[in-house]
């Protein structure tokens, strides 16, 4: 297993060791002292798994406020999406910049996601499998997003998309920008 920084501590890509031959493969989606090892020392509490049927589907940006805040441990089973991680800790000195990562079931990639960021995905084929393991239960009412174009932040959807027409929620075309989001995140020094 690898795991490889992004420009945004905290922020890690895992690229699982996968064993195939004429019958498939096999790979470990998890191993608690070997994530321990690379510096992901989470206890995750609950998986989630999502399917999104068309391509251009995004899903994003969203958080759960504290004290229900998550960091998600994330995969892609089946199909291919661009996943993105934006920092919304308020005084840290990534805040409002995001990185990206491309995950399928073809690289057996994973992205761990902290507390702290807003988590969004793109769709790059029909029929996605996404995973999520997470370390706290989900509550609505900490359900925090803001909108995939917030200008403060400036995912650069546009060279991500390629041409893709994009599948949106309700909620997540009219959803407020980072500024006037309810975000209740602030960085905190050796976390």
């Amino acid at each position: 297993m690898k795991a490889i920084e992004t420009k945004i501590p905290g922020v890690v890509i895992i690229e699982t060791d996968v064993f195939g031959d004429h019958r498939g493969y096999f790979t470990e989606t998890y191993n608690k002292p070997k994530y321990e090892a690379i510096g992901i020392k989470t206890d995750f509490l609950q998986d989630n798994m999502s399917f999104s049927a068309q391509k251009g589907t995004l899903r994003g940006l969203h958080w759960q406020n504290p004290p229900f805040a998550q960091a998600k441990l994330v995969s892609c089973t089946k199909g291919k999406v661009i996943d993105v991680a934006v920092d919304i800790r308020k005084g840290s000195p990534t805040f409002g910049q995001w990185v990206s990562c491309e995950l399928s079931e073809d690289n057996h990639k994973q992205f761990f996601i902290p507390r702290g960021f807003a988590h969004g995905f793109l769709t790059l084929t029909e029929d996605v499998e996404f995973r999520y393991k997470c370390d706290n239960v989900y509550n609505k009412e900490a359900e925090g997003g803001m909108r995939y174009d917030a200008p403060e932040v400036n995912v650069d959807w546009g060279s991500l998309l390629n041409g893709i027409e994009l599948v949106l929620s309700e909620k997540d075309k009219i959803g407020p920008t980072l500024d006037t989001s309810d975000n209740q995140f602030v960085y905190e020094e050796n976390c």
